[in-house]
């Protein structure tokens, strides 16, 4: 990599709101292309940005005015450090639908021009797969690039410039495909994983107060809490926390950060509380990080990517050695070209990740976005699924049903004081709460020091006085303050299916508070059709007393189990003894409280409305608040294994027709070319349009669950 420091460039061409910029920085080896273009596009005036990487060239599109100009020029002259990657990444330059189109015409052209015309054009489009393949050869051994360029070879030799061109163009279509598939799946994740802050917590007259993202300035002192997104690059003044960079650099382990420590927008608070001083404020930064974590995230390969491109490789010597073999023997070079032009591996390879991206893009119009092609997979063979409560299989719009004060207070003062509290943290419950306050027209008191602990509640100092709001065993079993005047209030409740929020204030109780939450009115179909796809065991996980619990189960009859009373640790414990079971586990939840149980799953599944982090740790991410978004992505995840497979079949059936035809001499190179390429471009058009799913498809009664 070059020193750090600046580029030379030139202005190449220039009209008022487009600059094309020629740069020696585009030819630097350690150059992370998509993060110069994250960079650039989300500076603000920014309209299009197009990287010419053959030409070394930055064309840009903007709003016109000089400080736009500027900017764009001093991002190119004077690169961030991040620019440059640590370690080196495959880049390839992406296809595009005129240049398969151009080879697409030439190929045709040279099966009617005369042969002294045919041959330039043909070489011309063999020459980049032949120098693949050579390069192959000599530095990974026989491997499909081996045996694609040698076909090219052998048709050239033979003069059969359609051939040559028709493999060519093939190649070609289904690189297109897969990566304008692709391409639409990273432009959903990007819109779906954005970081949308609205509202930030600053400290302003010695307290707290809420604003909006784009009021703050450099120097603002920022409060971040669990589950909070850091919208800022800046400095913790005080505070520890543990903080989850996974957005940023990939890496799912948190890192601790205290006083002195750099933090960086787009980071995701896990537990603890910092002040922050902010250096950088706006979103271009961290909008780049999140581009470039799902550009890196999209080239991870499936397992069933592996195990074709493993078999086509297999496949390339066994195909190799049989056209070399018949040569030696019948001294037959048509022959030998037939067999050598019958690819099983071209088919095979291809069809495998055409199909699994266009399953993906399906997903996505159908409102579920799979972080990779390894979550297509996993979907494919979960046997059991995991839910948590709040906000899965209920709407998460809890409302507050009763007010019940103790110790003098009165019931909008008890409401309000749990609001204030709460304010600080988005969570169903503590909205519902805010919700209920704001609508009896009460004024929210200022609260300082508040802290959320995690699946217990909260804790805020309000008017000089310490304020708990919580589950009653954060009130009475961590706190030790006495519930018992409750009791019979508390009971009644819970018989009626409610779940109760616990006050306290200054180490006595102030009162509870009652909410109850509806049923998602798709939840009962959802979890019958999830059991009619072969999902053998279905578990709810959840917070809510016992009873609470028994009431939902009632209410849904597929639920094979429920778990009462859990705190976030013991989610994630019992995911762990099931997959100990070594059952292929499903988890579903929305909450700060639901990540360490999304880690600890096979796969990791939030709700739309899901907070920062939960969607950071999830694999897949429902794009509608509707659990029917999730029975129609397991019926393609399970359509795409059906696919590939039948691809398989398709390829080697057909394929071992047409080589035994050329082996035996009945059909001449043209023929066997035609045969074998029509089959691919039919497979690859059964790969890329067999996931689409209709609205009036039916779940099966058993979708043939692959095996973990």
């Amino acid at each position: 990599m070059a020193a750090l420091g600046s580029f030379k460039y030139t202005i190449a061409h220039e009209i008022p709101g487009r600059i094309r910029i020629s740069t020696g920085l585009l030819f630097d080896s350690d150059l992370d292309p998509s993060f110069l273009h994250a960079v650039l596009s989300n500076l603000s005036g920014i309209e299009k940005v197009r990287i010419n990487m053959k030409a070394g060239s930055v064309i840009v599109n903007y709003n016109g005015s000089e400080e736009t100009r500027l900017k764009i020029i001093d991002t190119i002259e004077n690169p961030r450090e991040e620019i440059f990657q640590s370690e080196v990444i495959e880049t390839t330059h992406p296809a595009d639908s005129l240049g398969v189109g151009l080879k697409g015409l030439f190929t045709l052209l040279t099966a009617v021009f005369p042969k002294t015309l045919a041959a330039p054009i043909s070489v011309g489009l063999s020459l980049p797969v032949i120098m693949k393949g050579i390069d192959t050869l000599f530095n990974e051994g026989v491997k499909v690039e081996v045996l694609d360029a040698s076909a090219v070879l052998f048709s050239l030799a033979r003069k059969d410039y359609f051939t040559a061109s028709s493999i060519v163009t093939l190649l070609s279509l289904g690189t297109y495909f897969e990566e304008m598939s692709e391409k639409k799946s990273t432009e959903l994740l990007q819109n779906l994983l954005r970081p949308e802050i609205k509202k930030v917590r600053v400290e302003k007259e010695g307290g707290e107060k809420k604003i909006d993202v784009n009021l703050l300035s450099t120097g603002d002192i920022i409060i971040c809490g669990p589950g909070e997104i850091i919208p800022v690059d800046g400095i913790v003044i005080s505070g520890d926390a543990l903080v989850n960079q996974s957005s940023i650099t990939g890496e799912a382990v948190p890192v601790h950060v205290s006083e002195g420590s750099q933090v960086l927008s787009g980071s995701v608070i896990d537990e603890g509380r910092l002040r922050i001083n902010a250096l950088q404020v706006g979103s271009d930064t961290g909008m780049a990080r999140v581009s470039r974590f799902l550009e890196q995230s999209l080239k991870s390969r499936s397992k069933s990517q592996k195990k074709s491109d493993e078999l086509a490789d297999k496949l390339v010597p066994i195909t190799f050695a049989l056209g070399m073999g018949l040569y030696l023997v019948t001294r037959d070079i048509g022959r030998a070209a037939s067999v050598l032009t019958v690819d099983y591996s071209c088919a095979i390879k291809l069809a495998t990740p055409v199909s699994v991206k266009m399953a993906m893009f399906a997903a996505a119009e159908k409102g579920v976005l799979l972080k990779g092609s390894e979550a297509l997979d996993t979907l494919a063979g979960i046997d059991t699924i995991v839910f948590d409560k709040t906000g899965t299989l209920t709407l998460g719009e809890l409302k507050v049903t009763d007010i019940i004060p103790f110790g003098g207070m009165d019931r909008k003062e008890l409401l309000g004081t749990a609001a204030g509290a709460e304010e600080h943290y988005d969570h169903p419950v503590a909205n519902a709460v805010v919700t209920a306050a704001l609508g009896e027209g009460i004024e929210l008191p200022n609260a300082s020091e508040v802290d959320f602990i995690v699946a217990h509640g909260v804790s805020a100092y309000i008017d000089g006085c310490q304020v708990l709001v919580g589950s009653r065993h954060f009130i009475e079993d961590d706190e030790k303050i006495d519930c018992s005047v409750c009791d019979i209030q508390a009971e009644q409740l819970m018989n009626q299916g409610k779940s109760l929020l616990y006050v306290a204030k200054d180490q006595s109780l102030a009162g509870i508070i009652a909410l109850e939450d509806q049923l998602r009115p798709e939840a009962g179909k959802v979890l019958a059709e999830l059991k009619q796809s072969g999902i053998k065991r279905i578990i709810v996980l959840t917070g809510d007393h016992r009873t609470t619990a028994m009431v939902l189960k009632e209410k849904l009859v597929d639920i094979d189990e429920i778990h009462w009373e859990l705190k976030p640790e013991d989610k994630a414990s019992i995911i762990a003894d099931l997959k100990n079971t070594d059952s292929c586990i499903a988890f579903a939840g929305d909450g700060v409280n639901d990540a360490p149980a999304m880690v600890s799953a096979d796969l990791g599944i939030c709700m739309s409305g899901g907070a920062d982090i939960a969607k950071d740790a999830a694999q897949m991410i429902l794009l509608e608040d509707n659990l029917e978004t999730l029975i129609n992505s397991r019926r393609i995840s399970v359509k795409n294994e059906k696919t590939i497979l039948n691809c398989f079949k398709l390829a080697v059936g057909i394929n071992s027709f047409i080589l035994l035809l050329a082996s035996a001499g009945k059909i001449m190179p043209v023929t066997s070319a035609i045969l074998h390429n029509s089959s691919t471009i039919g497979i690859l058009g059964y790969a890329a349009f067999a996931n689409r799913i209709s609205k009036e498809d039916k779940p099966e009664k058993d979708m043939g669950v692959s095996e973990k």
